[in-house]
């Protein structure tokens, strides 16, 4: 189950994330550098790409975006055009259907989504590779953290 813990203000499911997976398996011991990262929420950043502009994410005035009146400000669209086009995933889908559903629901979706057909892990949202499965294609790859196709 993903911890909600791990669902950052701005929409980002942080256990897809490279730094949090790369965390969780390991990977500077497999030989493959990457920074680590907790999670946003667990790290206290609030939001890594929003917090240092928002007043309310900075001072927790509010726990996702779409509580604020400017829900998606002009910064947040900007990081949700940036992940359309790379990483397959939108923030802003993320916090509409939270908001519509429930925190609840949109972990249960996304654990399913996300899912590793082999062995059931979670794929990176940065690239689309199983951190357990797919250690190998990671290695060979020129563009670690994008998807093939981009």
């Amino acid at each position: 189950m993903i911890d909600k813990k791990l669902i950052a203000p701005c929409g980002m499911n942080c256990s897809l994330c490279s730094g949090y997976l790369a965390q969780k398996n390991s990977l500077k011991e497999k030989v493959i550098g990457k920074q680590y990262c907790p999670g946003c929420r667990i790290a206290n950043k609030q939001c890594a790409f929003l917090k240092k502009k928002c007043d309310l994410l900075l001072n927790n005035k509010v726990e996702f975006c779409f509580q604020c009146s400017d829900f998606p400000c002009k910064r947040l669209q900007a990081l949700d055009r940036r992940y359309r086009t790379r990483y397959r995933m939108s923030m802003i889908d993320n916090l509409n259907f939270i908001k519509a559903n429930g925190l609840a629901k949109f972990i249960r979706l996304e654990k399913k989504k996300w899912k590793c057909k082999k062995c059931g892990g979670s794929i990176c949202c940065h690239n689309g590779l199983c951190f357990k499965c797919d250690l190998d294609e990671l290695k060979k790859r020129k563009k670690r953290y994008r998807w093939e196709d981009n």
